[in-house]
């Protein structure tokens, strides 16, 4: 486990929302990563820019956090096939539940959207035992 830390949580948390807020005002569109990662390949051009950018967002932010003195997680000890599976299990989940875990649980929680409301705690009580019944 990871110690708590409730005031780094928080602010995380509301740069989260405030970014789904943006997105959403300026936009028009919710902030689904596994949507806007499937669309920066399949839309018109004109709708892709700010995908892409949205993306190198996401991926900038770990390295900006160690610049400014983060620590890097302790790695998983995992196979190469163990990720495959399991990005394979999350991609095909997220598209069962015609959302990924952000769209549903920040923007659709947020928008008290009962579908993602639903999706939200079939999400969280699946995670929730998987962690209990793993070693």
């Amino acid at each position: 486990m990871t110690e708590f830390t409730p005031i780094l949580s928080l602010i995380g948390g509301a740069i989260i929302g405030l970014s789904a807020i943006i997105l959403l005002f300026f936009k028009g569109r919710i902030a689904g990563i596994s949507g806007i990662l499937n669309d920066s390949m399949t839309r018109q051009r004109q709708e892709i820019l700010w995908r892409w950018l949205f993306i190198l967002g996401i991926a900038l932010g770990p390295l900006i956090g160690l610049y400014f003195g983060s620590e890097l997680p302790e790695a998983l000890d995992l196979s190469w096939v163990e990720l495959i599976i399991g990005a394979f299990l999350v991609g095909f989940g997220a598209n069962l539940g015609n959302g990924c875990t952000s769209g549903h649980g920040i923007c659709g929680v947020g928008r008290l959207s009962i579908r993602s409301i639903s999706a939200t705690v079939v999400f969280m009580s699946v995670a929730i035992f998987v962690v209990a019944i793993l070693p």
